[in-house]
């Protein structure tokens, strides 16, 4: 018979943690919070301490009633929310709705769904921590305050459906100050000369490095012309060789916003389907005879922390696998990343390192296994040896005039041998260049003499990595914010994606206007950013919260007043196009949605027509030859490419066509892209052929 009563937030996380405790615990779902503040209002008594009126979310009386019958049958309640301060709220709740003594130890914790972690949780269940709920209290409020306030004064000057946020409206500025940024660039011409060498059949580069003892940088063509003069086609010779040892470290484990940017640039995973892939793994998997298991730790976390056992486990696994050299003499201990590190928990870790990807194939979906990997890869490659590199520096003479080359070689693979960490143009670390062994005084084969000229180029546009990396740098948000954040900002219309970058629409641009003018503190980052310290000092226990809102709303009354009287209505002015609406006559508009820009009818609501733009790729459809290939996106915003005269023609292909036929059987060929470059691929055969690209990144690199 069941003595106790555990309750968690979801069927997953019960159904796992139950098989675990056995028979005398009945272990239920709360569905996530089961209290909130109202949506029909503020829900917040500002002259009464900022007390917020919760209410019962709707939807939730039956899982309520449930757990309310199934806590009068037990001696004991146990409250085993995630172990955060969201997870802390819920249990609060809780306890409030089923009328239990929050001072006696009725909450569970545990970083990890294990047997053992959850058993011996249960041994040392605590009171309700206090300072974590009015932590999770205060900034519920706050951004209640701020969106409930703001709100609907957007609405009557500028349009209904607006809103406005602490972070998502800091955000959005700066999607907009890189967009401005852009815009206002001015493109610096630059030249680089590259010499194609060669040492006894060993082909390898250098670049123009100085001449006559003077390192120059090539700002024309004239510039260029002069170094070519000054060589006069003399032969190179090797005049300084340099080598040395370098050790490469490895990343530290994951944390909730590195997971989320290398899941985007090495799996090309949103931050939203990076957590979500995540809670699974954590939540618990069916491992067919080992039964359900969490298989990785709790995946919102600050902290880079290992824990003692996590650590040991590694050491033997690595020793045993790899070899005793590719574990460091002492266990690696990272440090915290930034003084905002809350270290209550671990790092991102898989909750047992014996668990290899290769073992879980059969039992993990595609995305899980890929995720799972990824971190178990990170998390085993952190705690091995540095790699040890051996590099090359070599300067070649021509007349006075030096290049410069530059390799290196893996003399010891450490980590390598597991893991490189990516970088945000999608591509590893780990393509070093080897160099011929060469001596002073060598004579080199010369095969071409290549200038090039180049441009700078503006900073590039966000990607959801490069975001969550700058929010993380500038301590905005939290873990559990980041990809919440990305979404909000998307569905309010205020930024689009385009090729996987953010762009700011005309919307976003004006309400940000809008928002510097009148409310400029909540668009400050480093007044954001310290709420954010504060918020986390109330969870500490070594600031109130009440006098935290005060302090806020103090000025932020003020603010609100002016707004009121001073902000002008504003008239959002549509594009219009060249296209009639072929429902109604009237002409169509550029409207902007999640994925970019799309036409609308004019006719609004009367009219609801809208259509995709059409971007001819200039490729005729190889299957009817009589239409040619537009781009099209499907309804979750994937681009694909489809022949225009659809449904008359039925091509469609998730690659772009290239326009030109296979030259082995005349098959269509599509571009594949990936971390190497652009390659043609045949359809029909297994014809592929390496396309040379001067991408944004490469000039990234070339300007680093």
């Amino acid at each position: 018979m069941a003595d106790s009563l555990v309750i968690v937030e979801s069927p997953a996380k019960a159904k796992t943690i139950g098989k675990y405790l056995g028979s005398k615990y009945i272990v239920k779902a709360s569905m996530g919070h089961i209290r909130d503040l109202p949506k029909s209002q503020t829900g917040v008594e500002v002259e009464n301490g900022f007390q917020p009126k919760y209410i019962t979310i709707r939807g939730k009386g039956n899982v309520l009633k449930e757990l309310k019958d199934a806590s009068k049958k037990v001696k004991h309640v146990f409250l085993a929310a995630d172990p955060d301060r969201e997870g802390e709220a819920i249990a609060w709740h809780l306890a409030h709705y089923l009328e239990l003594d929050e001072a006696k130890s009725c909450r569970v914790v545990f970083n990890e769904i294990t047997k053992q972690a959850v058993k011996d949780a249960f041994k040392t269940p605590r009171p309700i921590n206090m300072d974590l709920v009015n932590a999770q209290q205060a900034r519920r409020i706050l951004d209640r305050l701020v969106g409930y306030k703001i709100s609907p004064l957007l609405w009557k000057k500028v349009k209904k459906g607006l809103s406005a946020g602490r972070v998502q409206s800091v955000t959005v500025k700066l999607i907009i100050d890189r967009e401005n940024e852009i815009e206002a660039f001015v493109p610096e011409e630059y030249w680089t000369i590259t010499a194609r060498l060669n040492k006894n059949g060993n082909a390898f580069e250098a670049k123009f490095y100085s001449i006559a003892g003077e390192k120059r940088e090539l700002g024309n063509e004239a510039d260029m012309q002069a170094v070519l003069d000054a060589m006069n086609g003399a032969p190179f010779t090797v005049s300084d060789v340099r080598e040395k040892e370098r050790l490469r470290n490895p990343a530290p484990p994951f944390i909730t916003s590195s997971l989320q940017q290398e899941a985007a640039r090495k799996l090309g995973f949103r931050a939203s389907k990076t957590m979500s892939v995540a809670q699974q793994l954590y939540e618990g998997v069916d491992l067919g005879k080992e039964g359900t298991v969490g298989l990785i730790t709790y995946m919102r976390t600050d902290s880079t922390r290992i824990s003692p056992v996590a650590q040991e486990e590694a050491k033997g696994f690595i020793e045993n696998k790899y070899g005793p050299s590719y574990f460091p003499e002492e266990p690696r201990i990272y440090l915290k990343k930034n003084s905002n590190a809350q270290d209550a928990h671990e790092a991102i870790r898989p909750t047992s390192v014996l668990r290899e990807p290769d073992q879980m194939k059969e039992f993990l979906t595609r995305d899980q296994l890929r995720l799972y990997k990824l971190v178990w890869e990170r998390f085993v490659a952190s705690q091995m040896s540095s790699a040890v590199l051996d590099t090359m520096t070599v300067d070649l003479n021509a007349n006075d005039t030096v290049f410069r080359a530059v390799g290196s070689k893996v003399k010891f693979a450490g980590f390598m041998k597991v893991y490189v960490e990516g970088n945000d143009d999608g591509t590893t670390n780990d393509d070093d260049k080897f160099l011929p062994a060469l001596a002073a005084g060598d004579l080199i084969t010369t095969d071409s003499i290549e200038p090039k000229q180049h441009f700078t180029q503006p900073p590039p546009r966000y990607t959801e990595a490069r975001l969550v990396k700058t929010l993380e740098e500038l301590g905005i948000g939290r873990p559990s914010t980041y990809a919440p954040t990305l979404e909000t900002v998307q569905k309010r219309g205020y930024v689009a994606i385009e090729e996987k970058k953010f762009i700011p629409t005309e919307l976003g641009g004006l309400v940000s206007q809008l928002m510097e003018e009148f409310f400029p503190e909540i668009l400050d980052v480093e007044f954001t950013a310290q709420m954010e310290d504060e918020l986390d000092h109330v969870e500490e226990g070594t600031e109130n919260w009440v006098k935290v809102l005060s302090e806020f709303y103090e000025s932020f009354e003020k603010r609100l007043e002016f707004a009121e009287n001073e902000m002008k209505e504003v008239e959002l002015q549509d594009e219009v196009s060249d296209e009639l609406c072929e429902k109604c006559g009237k002409p169509m508009v550029y409207k902007m949605g999640r994925f970019g820009k799309f036409l609308a009818c004019s006719g609004f609501p009367d009219c609801r027509n809208t259509k995709p733009i059409v971007k001819d790729i200039g490729v005729a459809c190889p299957k009817c030859a009589k239409g040619s290939i537009i781009e099209r996106r499907s309804k979750k915003g994937r681009v694909f490419y489809g022949c225009n005269l659809y449904p008359e023609c039925d091509f469609v292909s998730w690659d772009k066509p290239a326009g030109v036929p296979c030259p082995s059987c005349g098959g269509l060929m599509v571009e594949k892209r990936s971390k190497a470059g652009v390659k043609l691929q045949c359809t029909v055969c297994d014809h592929s052929e390496q396309v040379a690209e001067d991408s944004e990144e490469d000039h990234e690199q070339e300007q680093a």
